[in-house]
């Protein structure tokens, strides 16, 4: 993997009008709504962007965005997908793509639509049928060990944030050690520490956003299969179980 914050691109391929679909993923808390309000802040004045919020049981995440004024507020639509979050963005993608699709209709041209996975664990990863690049995020306020742990979230999206590094100091975690361990566990790939006050970080995820767009529109970003997620748990009135996609890999 590259050790820039530079999106892979594949020569040769015809350009797209379609907007650039990014997903964001990663566990309960670490910041997902409010990484997009910062992303909605930083480009909103320069591009087209739509928003898809996904929630098991709720719309609290949309809410909160439209509450932010990030955007017009009927740019910000809620998918609740009444089953596990990885369902709707891995295993069957009908209501988000519907959701994205629809946006797009709605407000054409759009540039950039993010669609939020609902909390989930490390081995949350988008389809490729449904979203062209992902980012996922981790946070420093769930353990600076948690980035070394690796998992298919942290290992395969295409760019990895460190996120609520202003928070560092009240949890004892070393944040150049996280970006390190981080950087390992995905053999290199671009990983950025940011906090919603950090202009410079800020800066940076911009400037890769942008440069994603463009190869995307010129028709040279290869969406990544990230593969099929490991086997993981699921709590239930019984106990729990756990479950494995083996041989669910369709995409």
């Amino acid at each position: 993997m590259p050790d820039t914050l530079s999106p892979e691109v594949a020569p040769d391929t015809a350009e797209t009008n379609r907007s650039l679909r990014l997903g964001i993923a990663g566990p309960v808390g670490v910041g997902k709504s409010s990484l997009i309000a910062t992303i909605c802040r930083a480009l909103a004045d320069e591009l087209q962007i739509g928003v898809i919020t996904n929630d098991i049981y709720t719309d609290e995440d949309a809410r909160f965005l439209r509450s932010a004024g990030v955007l017009d507020p009927e740019r910000i639509r809620a998918v609740e997908t009444g089953a596990c979050p990885h369902t709707a963005i891995r295993d069957d993608v009908t209501a988000n793509l519907f959701a994205v699709e629809e946006l797009e209709r709605d407000f054409a041209p759009l540039d950039l639509v993010l669609v939020e996975s609902g909390g989930d664990n490390l081995t949350a990863t988008f389809s490729p049928a449904l979203i062209d690049a992902q980012l996922f995020v981790l946070d420093v306020a769930g353990g600076g060990d948690v980035a070394r742990k690796g998992g298919p979230g942290i290992g395969r999206a295409d760019l990895l944030i460190v996120n609520k590094t202003d928070l560092a100091p009240y949890v004892g975690v070393d944040v150049e050690q996280m970006v390190a361990d981080a950087t390992a566990a995905r053999e290199g790939g671009p990983v950025l520490a940011l906090a919603r006050d950090d202009e410079k970080a800020i800066a940076e995820l911009r400037s890769w956003l942008l440069e994603l767009l463009a190869t995307h529109r010129a028709g040279q970003h290869v969406p990544q299969d990230p593969g099929p997620m490991a086997p993981h748990f699921h709590a239930d009135e019984n106990g729990g179980y756990i479950h494995s996609h083996e041989g669910e890999h369709a995409h």
